[in-house]
């Protein structure tokens, strides 16, 4: 099995395997360097979602 980086949001460092609470973890990413930039890619990933959402919403409305 593929060894799993995991960022710990409360202490902000990445940890090899999960060793912390789930609540505390964002990932699993594939590499060191991946998961250390945790909080951007978390932030990439919600601004998509919230344009999506935004684009379908105005989809639904008719386009207005």
């Amino acid at each position: 099995m593929a060894t799993e980086f995991w960022y710990n949001m409360r202490t902000g460092e990445v940890e090899e395997g999960k060793q912390s609470g789930s609540l505390e973890l964002a990932g699993p990413f594939s590499t060191r360097d991946e998961a250390a930039r945790a909080p951007d890619i978390l932030r990439e990933r919600a601004d998509a979602w919230r344009e999506d959402e935004e684009a379908e919403k105005e989809w639904r409305e008719g386009g207005s």
